[in-house]
């Protein structure tokens, strides 16, 4: 059977890693993101990987707009349409705190952007009868830290609509991962304070394609990070808000 995926934020470096994976398999691809000249490149570079056809759209999750032309280009595809979506922004919580404005972004890049979209491709994909949704909350969502509670509450709620979108797709034999990433050397983490145990995009696209393809509900990535999360999740909320983690 045909298969498409849908990559948001195709221009991010988990979103470029895994549109090679998928490439290489042999899946048509549409490459979406508001960077249209690198997500461009990014089709041409898919192309020579052996994607049939790599697409290159202009999306913005604050841009509802920008959504019908994906869904047309997903319904105009024949086969089973998947999606994965790597879009998020994080600024500095202490930028957030001096300007609140940022919070709403921050809220809509993470949060209720990629929700609007899933819900509107959910209908196509139930139509079809099959398809997986990859979608990347992140550990920050498991609690709330005072560096990043903003960013964590909106991966927080994020984690949650996946969830119950799987509960409704799989009634139509859809599936949907929740993947809970930790340190990535991503844009978006270049330069933080802290990092350590940092993963390669290569090594997440590896790991999202083998939770797919093995139906799993939600993954930490890499691995170790169920058990980190554990432990942080386990410390009693009198001792954790006065830690600085």
């Amino acid at each position: 059977m045909t298969e498409t995926w849908i990559i948001l934020g195709a221009s991010s470096a988990m979103g470029r890693a895994f549109a090679r994976h998928a490439a290489g398999t042999g899946a048509t691809v549409i490459l979406a993101a508001r960077d249209i000249e690198d997500t461009r490149r990014s089709a041409a570079d898919c192309k020579s990987r052996g994607a049939p056809q790599a697409i290159a759209v202009a999306f913005d999750a604050r841009k509802p707009d920008s959504f019908k032309p994906i869904y047309e280009l997903a319904a105009a595809q024949h086969g089973t349409i998947n999606a994965a979506v790597f879009i998020g922004s994080m600024p500095d919580q202490a930028d957030i705190d001096a300007n609140p404005m940022l919070g709403d972004d921050t809220i809509q890049d993470g949060f209720t952007g990629p929700v609007n979209f899933l819900h509107g491709l959910a209908h196509l994909m139930e139509e079809r009868g099959s398809g997986t949704i990859i979608g990347i909350g992140s550990v920050a969502g498991d609690r709330g830290r005072i560096g990043n509670y903003t960013y964590g509450a909106a991966k927080a709620g994020f984690h949650t609509y996946l969830s119950g979108l799987r509960n409704r797709l799989t009634r139509s034999g859809g599936h949907v991962v929740t993947v809970k990433p930790g340190f990535v050397d991503t844009a978006m983490t270049w330069g933080l304070p802290g990092m350590f145990l940092v993963a390669s995009p290569e090594q997440v696209a590896q790991d999202l394609w083998r939770a797919a393809e093995k139906k799993k509900n939600t993954i930490y990535t890499p691995w170790f990070w169920r058990y980190i999360m554990l432990i942080i999740r386990s410390i009693p909320e009198m001792v954790f808000k006065k830690l600085s983690v």
